[in-house]
């Protein structure tokens, strides 16, 4: 196969992990056959500094035009002034909405080999195989929104979070799709009991399950689906939320495996690249980690397992996905650890020699 794909490294860790991970691409292609045609673009709050916008004009075309993209991190405190007209966040959100990412979808799975490191005891983790999908381009992010002072003197601010129907059937519809897939089982998380657009949510989950008879609805207040997150993990299947709740319920979800460094997101939407799939934007769910970023320690786990995402999802080359998520398994199993999965007297491992470990197994 041939592909365009387009590489955002981003900030603080952002280019360490993206380094790694693209080692890791390398080596599939040349193990499989392809070629894999890159470009390296700016975004965050690098592009700030170097060409005046969180996402350029040059990058968003450049990811318009690709089969996928692949993202490192975005952000830091250099960059996190509340009263800047732009950041590092907006770029992202911005690149979302124009590529009509509509959803991010996370799997959380819990190596058997690394129970110990979750916060949760290990009988709670025993049967954890989730995926979490967050509806992307609406809601509370997306709303007006604004900042003002009033003839008092006070300064006010708002957001609306807005959702019509058809967003919230669409990513409803997306989710039920993939517990057909699954188990069978879609978790809607809402605010039902106080707000009018969860309302609609609920109504519109309620109306899309119509459609899948085989498929079991639960509804969850977003306070209840936290709760439940800790206490009964291994019970969800496939868990959906608008862009607010979701981002919260995806990143609590995400410490269940015991560190953000291994899980790997997809966020996708209504475009299709060349090859007729979805065209995506694939990133690790951590942040830009400033406090470690150059010193080589980061976890490059969910930036290599967001490449095999990239080859599942966009390629359609699951053979190699597949390799990939092997290798990884591989490698967590024969004990190679980062510092954020070491325990005791466990080796920590830098970026790179993670990175050399995985592609040893693949």
């Amino acid at each position: 196969m041939e592909a365009t794909l387009v590489i955002l490294p981003g900030d603080g860790i952002g280019p360490e992990v993206t380094n790694a991970a693209l080692a890791v691409l390398d080596k599939v292609a040349d193990k499989f056959g392809h070629q894999f045609a890159r470009t390296e673009h700016l975004i965050g709050g690098i592009a700030i500094d170097e060409a005046g916008s969180s996402l350029p004009d040059v990058t968003l075309a450049a990811c318009q035009a690709s089969d996928a993209v692949l993202l490192g991190a975005v952000g830091g405190l250099k960059w996190d002034d509340p009263d800047a007209t732009d950041r590092p966040e907006k770029g992202l959100l911005k690149i979302r909405k124009e590529m009509q990412l509509y959803a991010n979808v996370r799997p959380v799975k819990i190596h058997p080999d690394l129970a110990d490191a979750s916060p949760l005891k290990q009988e709670k983790l025993e049967g954890v195989d989730m995926l979490v999908i967050r509806e992307l381009t609406g809601g509370l992010y997306f709303g007006e929104g604004g900042r003002w002072i009033d003839e008092n003197g006070e300064e006010w601010g708002k957001n609306t979070m807005i959702y019509s129907e058809s967003e919230i059937q669409r990513i409803l519809d997306l989710a039920f799709k993939a517990a057909m897939g699954r188990g069978k089982k879609v978790t809607s998380i809402d605010k039902a009991n106080v707000l009018d657009v969860m309302r609609l949510w609920r109504k519109t989950a309620v109306k899309v399950a119509e459609d899948y008879p085989e498929v079991e609805l639960e509804h969850l207040l977003v306070d209840a689906a936290t709760m439940h997150l800790l206490s009964r993990p291994s019970s969800f299947d496939v868990m959906v939320a608008g862009n607010m709740f979701g981002d919260i319920i995806t990143d609590e979800a995400s410490m269940l495996p015991g560190s953000m460094g291994n899980l790997p997101s997809a966020s996708i939407g209504a475009n299709m690249n060349r090859h007729g799939l979805p065209q995506g934007l694939y990133e690790p769910i951590h942040g830009s980690a400033p406090d470690i970023a150059g010193m080589g320690v980061a976890n490059p786990i969910g930036t290599i397992l967001s490449v095999a995402m990239l080859l599942r999802h966009s390629l359609g080359l699951e053979a190699e996905a597949a390799a990939i998520e092997s290798a990884v398994e591989q490698a967590i199993s024969a004990g190679n650890r980062t510092g954020d999965l070491a325990r005791g007297e466990e080796v920590a491992l830098g970026t790179d020699a993670m990175k050399d470990a995985i592609l040893s197994y693949l």
